[in-house]
């Protein structure tokens, strides 16, 4: 065997099998409506867009960047901390660029972890936040978030648990994929209490921070007073501004984590395209009305698709962040696991949704829909599926 023990570690990616079953059914030439991948269908907007094309006609931009990202973007994006959350950063020491945030929370835990090391991470959550600390040789320590406890973190209990040895890191993300859990600034000043009492990094994962509806403003974790003290926050721009594939994204907040991952990035990359850098600078300084249109187009997809699917007999909270709808498998279909339920849905209704058990054991009894489907199509979805709820 060539394999390496990094490699033995790491499971197949789980949300990815569902895809194979789609690309053939539509080389069946079957309509396969796809709320699988959380993916944005809108495009970036004009503006970025024609910022890119300028910038990527000069000869010069077409050179190395720097890993740690231009400086002028490190300052767009503590001027978007300063107008969003009035939160001081230091561009020079406390921000770094990193290729979206994947590549930020895997190489972060890479110039943290060392091997052994525990990280306390939530279960069900965003594969990266899980297998980035297995790659890192970490030893992780899965969080339960169950809807008895409103997909929260309970500190409490991790308090009463005295792990041992002592974790050295906590990865958090509000709010939150795949249970669209959200919390309040208060939440935060809890964390930030814990990880000094019990000396553990946190590590906050803000993705959806503009994803957010009906009058929620989703909070930064750098808001709270010494959270700097404690950990970073990772924002990524892939959501907020329909652009998933340029890999912007930003790791800010400890001056020493942040010096740890741009050492390691230093040896690692190079940065990313500068006409990307400097459109994503025109974006972070701009108007912000695409952000919020951006918002308001998933709010609507969210309403048709809760409202539709509560006509049909299966009713789902509404959500007041993130681009997915957590949905509870229904009752008489609860017993064949989150996996086959998830094919049922594609061979039966022409629906790929994600299978709960894809961000980890905790997510089983679940399904994931990513709104990334219109208006029409999600209708559309909501029929097929209204027939197999019927027919089964």
């Amino acid at each position: 065997m060539i394999d390496s023990n990094r490699i033995k570690r790491l499971p197949p990616y789980s949300l990815g099998k569902i895809k194979g079953i789609m690309s053939e059914q539509r080389a069946k030439g079957i309509d396969v409506i796809d709320f699988g991948m959380g993916n944005p269908d809108k495009p970036t907007p004009a503006y970025i867009v024609d910022k890119l094309c300028e910038v990527a006609r000069d000869p010069k931009a077409h050179r190395y960047s720097v890993s740690k990202g231009m400086l002028n973007l490190r300052k767009a994006m503590a001027h978007r901390y300063k107008e969003d959350f009035n939160v001081d950063l230091d561009p020079e020491s406390e921000i770094i660029a990193t290729i979206g945030a994947k590549e930020g929370i895997s190489h972060l835990a890479m110039a943290m972890i060392d091997e052994g090391d525990v990280v306390l991470v939530p279960n069900p959550t965003y594969p990266i936040h899980l297998y980035s600390v297995v790659i890192a040789g970490g030893n992780l320590v899965s969080i339960p978030l169950t809807k008895e406890n409103g997909f929260k973190v309970d500190l409490e209990k991790i308090r009463k648990n005295n792990f041992w040895p002592k974790p050295k890191m906590m990865v958090l993300s509000y709010p939150q994929n795949p249970t669209t859990a959200s919390v309040d600034l208060k939440y935060f000043e809890d964390v930030v209490a814990f990880a000094k009492e019990n000396d553990i990094l946190i590590v906050h994962d803000l993705a959806y921070k503009d994803l957010v509806f009906d009058g929620y403003k989703a909070p930064s974790f750098l808001q709270v007073k010494g959270a700097k003290d404690v950990g970073v926050e990772l924002f990524s721009m892939s959501k907020s501004y329909n652009m998933p594939g340029w890999r912007v994204a930003f790791c800010m907040g400890n001056k020493e984590m942040i010096a740890n991952l741009a050492k390691l990035k230093s040896y690692m990359d190079y940065g990313m395209f500068i006409p990307i850098q400097v459109a994503a600078i025109t974006a972070l300084r701009g108007p912000q009305d695409c952000v919020k249109e951006i918002a308001e187009t998933y709010r609507k997809r969210r309403d048709v698709l809760v409202d539709g699917l509560a006509k049909v007999g299966w009713t789902i909270p509404k959500p007041n962040s993130t681009m997915f709808i957590w949905a509870e498998i229904p009752e008489k279909f609860k017993a064949m696991g989150s996996q086959a339920f998830a094919q049922k849905l594609l061979l039966e209704a022409d629906t790929v949704v994600s299978a709960g058990v894809g961000f980890g054991e905790y997510g089983e009894g679940y399904v994931r829909f990513a709104l990334i489907e219109n208006e029409d199509r999600t209708r559309q979805a909501i029929r097929n599926i209204k027939k197999l709820l019927e027919n089964s």
